[in-house]
């Protein structure tokens, strides 16, 4: 194994030119401490945190992932459904309570609520109006609700939907709340 990864090190190296050498190797050693969110592949479908990092609307989003160190999650082989709360439904929040929840002290509590946020799993737009309810990442479980052509998580409604190398990305206007 320490062979393989030597080479395929070796080859993307020899590639490049000196300065994305230096780029690379400097990026080497920031995936060994930063882990597999650090990669960049501009080659392969976006993932979920590339989804949210690509969106104007979800940089709150991506602020608390990086808060709660939980970025290599959103970037695992999955698949796993994510209710993403735009900035819009962030800004519903107590200034105060978010910003207390981004305070490293307080990370166990806004993992919870991150995690709530996500479901083990792939659940297109459709297959959710199958459901009654998922399982989240945190141990609770959302509510899911149908009326009409729309589709509800804990009463907020899913108003896009984007699939993800490794799951499906559903934008919604709330931020939900662990019971």
């Amino acid at each position: 194994m320490k062979k393989l990864l030597a080479l395929l090190t070796i080859g993307l190296i020899v590639g490049c030119t000196p300065q994305e050498q230096q780029n690379r190797t400097a990026g080497a050693s920031m995936t060994q401490d930063k882990g597999q969110s650090a990669v960049v592949d501009p080659d392969s479908d976006p993932n979920l945190l590339n989804i949210a990092l690509g969106s104007k609307d979800h940089s709150t989003l991506v602020a608390a992932a990086q808060a709660a160190e939980i970025e290599d999650v959103l970037v695992n082989a999955g698949p796993i459904t994510l209710f993403a709360p735009t900035n819009a439904a962030f800004d519903k929040v107590p200034k105060e309570t978010l910003d207390n929840l981004l305070k490293p002290e307080n990370q166990g509590d806004l993992r919870n609520i991150l995690y709530y946020h996500a479901a083990p799993g792939k659940y297109s737009f459709d297959q959710l109006k199958k459901e009654n309810s998922l399982y989240q990442a945190n141990g609770g479980f959302v509510d899911i609700t149908t009326e009409g052509d729309k589709v509800f998580a804990n009463g907020s409604e899913i108003v896009a939907t984007v699939e993800a190398s490794n799951g499906m990305v559903h934008v919604i206007n709330d931020v939900l709340l662990p019971q």
